[in-house]
């Protein structure tokens, strides 16, 4: 059964934790929709992990259609949740609308996701009134990463715990269905996951959360820039990857690969035919 915002509901009612995984590609999102998992977030994260960028602030309203549309055709149970990327959202709420259209119109984004609180209230109220769902993002918000000073624990005093829990509330008022908690202490979390009604989605926030996301290459151990503390590596593919490369590298040079099971046949007959015509050619 197609997984939606009612799931999360329901899953908050109930007691039970969500999973949500980053994807960027249809071959990805298939494995992961295949395991099982609530929701598929095609993250602006792909800034970092697939297109290289220090920050996610580069990446565009295209390269976010481009990675959604891909997703979508690989995930056929999980909801997928698309980022809106840096400036989609933040000059108005008539451009967050058009913008949130586009990447369900043309990234088939099941959900949505924008980054910030209060300030944001006017965009998730635009979206959500034009019948699209909106997940909020609270605490290390990376596309505000320039104002942070770097990608650090957010929240630890009085005043700006208290702002984060009024930004959940507020984020929830204005009909956001999910909010991601990213790199705020865990007693926080909780405390922010008891206050609301909608569920908590959590990443450097705690086991309180009502749910965890990762990104994919980080659980895998696949992308070595740098590793997030929260992140826990429950394989290492990338060292996987990197061995099977190598044995590609020196069984091709070494001319073990391709070998006979790896070929198609013709008849020898056919081959000594052209070979008699090449060299009735090459004699004329």
């Amino acid at each position: 059964m197609k997984k939606t915002v009612t799931t999360f509901k329901q899953a908050k009612q109930n007691g039970e934790k969500l999973t949500m995984l980053t994807a960027y590609d249809y071959s990805t999102a298939k494995l992961i929709d295949e395991s099982g998992i609530d929701a598929i977030l095609v993250g602006d994260s792909l800034g970092n992990v697939i297109l290289g960028y220090s920050d996610t602030t580069a990446v565009t309203m295209e390269d976010m259609i481009h990675h959604g549309a891909a997703v979508a055709r690989g995930a056929k149970e999980a909801l997928v949740v698309v980022d809106m990327p840096f400036m989609s959202y933040q000059t108005s709420p008539y451009d967050a609308l058009v913008n949130a259209g586009r990447l369900v119109k043309e990234g088939k984004a099941g959900a949505v996701k924008l980054e910030g609180g209060a300030e944001v209230c006017d965009s998730i109220k635009a979206i959500t009134s034009a019948g699209i769902p909106v997940m909020a993002h609270l605490g290390l918000t990376p596309q505000s990463v320039n104002i942070f000073g770097g990608y650090k624990v957010q929240c630890r005093d009085e005043q700006s715990a208290l702002k984060l829990i009024n930004d959940a509330l507020s984020v929830q008022k204005a009909g956001a269905f999910a909010v991601v908690l990213e790199c705020i202490p865990a007693k926080l979390a909780e405390l922010v996951t008891k206050t609301l009604d909608i569920p908590t989605i959590g990443i450097g926030a705690g086991n309180g959360c009502d749910g965890q996301v990762l990104v994919y290459q980080d659980m895998l151990g696949m992308f070595s820039d740098y590793t997030p503390k929260f992140a826990k590596k429950f394989a290492d593919v990338g060292v996987v990857m990197k061995n099977a490369f190598s044995q590609y590298i020196e069984e091709t040079k070494t001319e073990v690969f391709p070998s006979e099971e790896h070929e198609y046949k013709i008849s020898e007959e056919i081959i000594e035919k052209l070979e008699k015509k090449l060299r009735e050619n090459h004699t004329k």
